[in-house]
């Protein structure tokens, strides 16, 4: 008798399909009871084939039907799980997106699509839309009506909305650095990884919501992807003031311009992703602070390089053949070539150095302003300085640059990623403050100069860069503290009353000695 090859239920092994990605089919309501039920109808029934989707339907407070018409065409029937809800106050257009899109991240879907209630996009370009995000080519699609020549306007766009989009997009896309061929499509599908990084929610509740989406999307290094989608415009009621939107578009995308060249800030457009070196980047390659210190220490001297950072300054000093000691709260990727490296927190106070070693230069560069009590600091310094014999290099912001005297004269005081105004500054100097704090302490100055803005940061290292960078120090020689981006003093220490009352001493000795002599 032949063995049978049927296996026991003990035998099969229990194996779990993989679960599908959850998808959430967002509908953005308002005013939508004549189209609200033919959008819900024509979703693809097969993208339950690949995902597990649910719909959401926000009603944002509609005085007409859309709520009771979305009801019913759930209660026919349909191939998706559907949740509506009403905003029992109008949020507006950028509104009801951020609750959608939390409900998405709470709710832990994989993808979100944004569909508009009023029949405008194709809810059967849904699973090309979705299909990218699944593939993980992108954290963002966007369904484009500009990718096609021509078929916006046999769509039925209007002239004038067609030759804003393609001005406003092709301004946008100047500004921002990008080269989308279209700003101002509604239709979006989103990873809701990519979403939960953003701060969406302090975006406006207006229509500009989805440029300044698209501008923390690319601040955040997130990748977009478009496709092209048909056009339909149907009898909707257009309730965008295309002037003001063009306002709005174009002031965001401005906004966050400035703030990458750090002259603007607002907690909307903070959502880059800092690299190793790139918020305190080396500035050899240009006139700075940087290359000016190296220039100004000579070769084969003794350097103590206090808030040594990534250590950019004193790599480049032990090339010149310096012996370099370094101090920070930790190593920066350059300081290996140090001959010594001291952990400490300036912060805490100047820790203690070998009271025989003997420095020719005392760097502090861009160090004060982040300290708490600076005078505390220079006070230590100016005994660290007395006791080696060291000269020091001192440079910190010049907060009475020209752009910061135009800003708040404007009213605004603004903070940012990097710049004079940077968010861990506590203290800020001009000129003037600068010398009386170092005098203070008992320091001489020996020389003080303006150094120009670190251009190549903002425009990059081209013509254009390098010919304000000429301008901008020509400006420097004439009026340091009005056009100096950041403040360069040169000092040594003043020997104190311990000092001068010891010579003294000293002195009568020998000159009694001498007397008597004689």
């Amino acid at each position: 008798m032949a063995a049978s090859l049927q296996a026991s239920p003990q035998q099969i092994p229990n194996v779990t399909a993989p679960a599908k990605p959850r998808l959430l089919i967002f509908i953005v309501a308002y005013h939508a009871e004549t189209t609200i039920r033919q959008v819900l109808r024509r979703i693809p029934a097969r993208l339950g084939d690949e995902y597990d989707v649910e719909v959401l339907i926000i009603d944002d407070g509609s005085s007409d039907q859309t709520f009771r018409e979305s009801a019913k065409a759930d209660a026919e029937g349909l191939p998706f799980k559907v949740t509506i809800l009403f905003n029992p106050v109008n949020q507006g257009y950028g509104g009801n997106q951020k609750i959608g899109y939390h409900y998405a991240i709470s709710f832990g879907f994989d993808f979100v699509a944004l569909l508009h209630g009023d029949g405008q996009y194709a809810p059967e370009m849904l699973p090309e839309l979705v299909r990218p995000l699944r593939e993980g080519q992108a954290d963002a699609v966007f369904g484009s009506r500009m990718m096609k020549a021509g078929e916006a306007r046999r769509g039925g766009m209007p002239l004038y909305k067609y030759a804003g989009n393609v001005i406003l997009s092709m301004l946008q896309n100047r500004i921002l650095g990008m080269t989308l061929s279209e700003f101002h499509s509604g239709y979006r599908v989103y990873a809701v990884k990519a979403l939960s990084v953003l701060p969406f929610e302090r975006n406006t509740n207006d229509f500009h919501f989805d440029t300044e989406i698209i501008i923390q999307l690319n601040l955040a290094g997130k990748r977009i992807a478009e496709i092209p989608i048909p056009t339909y415009y149907g009898d909707e009621i257009c309730r965008v003031n295309g002037l003001r939107y063009a306002r709005d578009v174009i002031k965001a995308s401005v906004q966050a311009r400035l703030q990458s060249a750090q002259v603007f800030y607002d907690r909307r457009f903070d959502c880059r992703v800092d690299v190793e070196g790139e918020r305190y980047p080396s500035k050899l390659e240009f006139d700075s602070t940087h290359s000016r210190v190296v220039g100004l220490v000579p070769a084969a001297t003794r350097v103590l390089d206090l808030g040594s950072g990534l250590g950019v300054v004193g790599a480049a000093l032990k090339e010149k053949g310096c012996h370099v000691v370094g101090c920070d709260m930790e190593r920066g990727p350059f300081t290996a070539s140090y001959d010594k490296f001291v952990t400490a927190d300036l912060d805490q106070g100047i820790p203690a150095f070998d009271e025989h070693e003997r420095y020719d230069y005392i760097l502090c560069l861009d160090v004060i302003e982040h300290l708490g009590r600076p005078e505390d600091f220079l006070d230590q310094l100016r005994e660290l300085t007395a006791r080696t014999g060291a000269q020091v290099i001192l440079t910190t912001a010049n907060i009475g640059f020209a752009p910061m005297r135009l800003s708040l004269l404007l009213g605004r005081f603004e903070y940012g990623k990097r710049g004079i105004l940077d968010l861990t500054h506590t203290r800020l100097f001009t000129f003037a403050t600068m010398r009386r704090a170092m005098r203070s302490a008992g320091f001489e100055l020996l020389a003080s100069e303006g150094v120009v803005v670190p251009l190549p940061f903002i425009f990059g290292d081209n013509a254009l860069s390098r010919a304000l960078l000429r301008l901008n120090g020509l400006l420097v020689r004439i009026w340091p503290s009005m056009f100096g981006f950041q403040i360069l003093l040169r000092a040594k220490a003043r020997p104190n009353l311990e000092t001068l009352l010891s010579q003294a001493q000293q002195a009568a000795v020998a000159k009694g000695a001498g007397d008597r002599a004689a």
